[in-house]
C-alpha cells in the first residue's frame, strides 16, 4: 500500500533551507541564496572551513555546524531538535545544491517525518551546466552520480545502462577519470560525451569526443580539477533494408515449398516491404530466366 503524506497543520518550529551555493566562482551566489543565509539561526554546512570563505566574501556572520557524510545521524538529530524549537537552518555543500547525491537527503527526509517545512534556494548545478554545454541531447537525461569503486558493482552499473537511451551524466574525481573511461568504453561500446571540468571556474573546459578518443587523450593528458561526463544514450543501430534480390531468394524458397508464385509474392512483398508488382515482374523474368 502506497503511503500518502499529507501537509502538515504544524504552525510553529523552524523552517529548512536548501541553499545553492556557487560551484566555482562567487560571483554565481544569488540575492535570494545570500539572503537567506543572512536571516536564519544558523547553518548546517558540509565543511565548515569551505562555507566560511563564501560568508566572508558576504560579509555575513553566522553560526556554523558541521553536517556531512561521517556525522549524518548524530548532527541531523541535533539540526531537527533545533528546528522543531523554532529555530530556523540553512542547509549547504561545498558546492551546489544540497540533498542531491549528498546526506542532505536524509535531514530533508527527517524533516518531513517531523513535519517541519523544507524550501529550496535554487542556484548553480554542475548538473545542468554540463548537460547544456554537452551538445548531446538534452530533452530526456539522466543523472548517476558516482561509479563505484568496487570493480564488479561499478561493471553491473554500467551493464544495467548498455541499453538506456537517454542522455545519462557521471561525476568522476580526476584520479578516477582513466578507469572510468576505460570501463564505459568497455560496457557501454564507443559513443559520444563530453567532458566538463572546473564548470565556472578559471581553467573550466568541456571537452567534446568519443570515449574512444578520450580514452586515447587521457593516456598522455594528466585529468586536473573534478569531471562531469555527460555520455550518449543508446542509439539502435539501423537495420538494414531487405534488396530486391533477398525477396526473390525468399520468393524462390517459397515457392519450393509448394506455394504458389502469386501467393509467395504476396506473402514476402508484405514481410518485406517490397512492392509487391515489381516483385511479381522480377520473380516471372527470373523463372523465365
Amino acid at each position: 500500500m502506497n503511503e500518502k503524506r499529507l501537509p502538515s497543520s504544524k504552525q510553529d518550529g523552524g523552517t529548512l533551507y536548501l541553499v545553492a551555493t556557487p560551484i566555482g566562482n562567487l560571483g554565481d551566489i544569488s540575492a535570494r541564496a545570500a539572503a537567506t543565509l543572512a536571516s536564519v539561526d544558523f547553518i548546517a554546512a558540509e565543511d565548515t572551513r569551505v562555507s566560511a570563505k563564501l560568508l566572508n566574501h558576504l560579509q555575513i556572520k553566522k553560526n556554523l555546524i558541521s553536517y556531512h557524510e561521517h556525522n549524518r545521524a548524530e548532527s541531523g538529530e541535533k539540526i531537527v531538535a533545533r528546528l522543531l524549537a523554532g529555530e530556523s537552518c540553512a542547509l549547504v555543500t561545498d558546492a551546489g545544491m544540497p540533498a542531491i547525491s549528498d546526506p542532505g537527503q536524509e535531514l530533508v527526509k527527517l524533516c518531513a517525518d517531523a513535519g517541519i517545512p523544507v524550501l529550496a534556494i535554487p542556484g548553480a548545478s554542475a548538473v545542468v551546466c554540463a548537460v547544456a554545454l554537452s551538445g548531446l541531447p538534452s530533452g530526456r537525461w539522466m543523472f548517476e552520480g558516482f561509479l563505484s569503486t568496487a570493480k564488479k558493482s561499478r561493471f553491473a552499473h554500467l551493464d544495467e545502462l548498455k541499453t538506456e537511451k537517454r542522455t545519462m551524466v557521471f561525476y568522476e574525481a580526476p584520479h578516477k577519470l582513466r578507469r572510468t573511461l576505460a570501463d564505459m568504453l568497455e560496457v557501454l561500446g564507443d559513443r559520444r560525451v563530453a567532458l566538463s571540468r572546473e564548470l565556472t571556474k578559471i581553467h573550466e573546459e568541456t571537452v567534446r569526443t568519443t570515449l574512444a578518443a578520450a580514452v586515447t587523450y587521457y593516456e598522455t593528458t594528466e585529468p586536473r580539477g573534478e569531471f562531469v561526463l555527460v555520455i550518449e544514450g543508446y542509439v539502435e543501430p539501423p537495420s538494414e533494408k531487405p534488396t530486391l534480390g533477398d525477396a526473390l531468394n525468399a520468393v524462390k524458397k517459397l515457392t519450393e515449398t509448394g506455394k504458389s508464385l502469386k501467393d509467395a509474392v504476396k506473402q514476402v512483398s508484405a514481410e518485406l516491404g517490397i512492392a509487391k508488382n515489381a516483385l511479381y515482374e522480377a520473380a516471372v523474368a527470373r523463372s523465365g530466366d
